[in-house]
């Protein structure tokens, strides 16, 4: 059985890690998503795996629709933690972002493009 779980561990938050993947992470894209990745490194040394979620004010006005679209990526991270750690390896902070003013219909639409990220990345 998987470990299908997003526990607190596996949260990006502090504000150094964030400015350090920002600083050498690398971007990826694919439809509406956005990923910037840090792999581990001598010189950047990852000690766990985090992910952090992003929905930017500028497409989406209202709190509510953010929250909504970050719910539905914090889902499919947890869902398919197993091939995101295949994709990117076992100790990669990563971030993700919603980069479309279209709001997605269903979760199966975030899905997919998340796996279609993961796959890009494997290849």
């Amino acid at each position: 059985m998987q470990n299908s779980k997003y526990p607190k561990a596996e949260k990006l938050k502090k504000n150094t890690e964030i400015s350090l993947l920002f600083e050498k992470g690398k971007w990826k894209t694919s439809g509406n998503l956005r990923i910037i990745i840090l792999k581990d490194k001598a010189t950047t040394p990852i000690e766990s795996g985090k992910l952090g979620v992003s929905v930017s004010k500028r497409y989406f006005k209202r709190a509510v629709h953010r929250n909504r679209i970050k719910r539905l990526l914090r889902e499919c991270y947890r869902l398919n933690k197993d091939l995101f750690k295949e994709a990117f390896g076992e100790k990669t902070m990563a971030m993700l972002f919603w980069v479309s003013s279209d709001m997605p219909q269903k979760f199966q639409d975030v899905e997919a493009q998340f796996i279609k990220l993961c796959e890009a990345q494997k290849k």
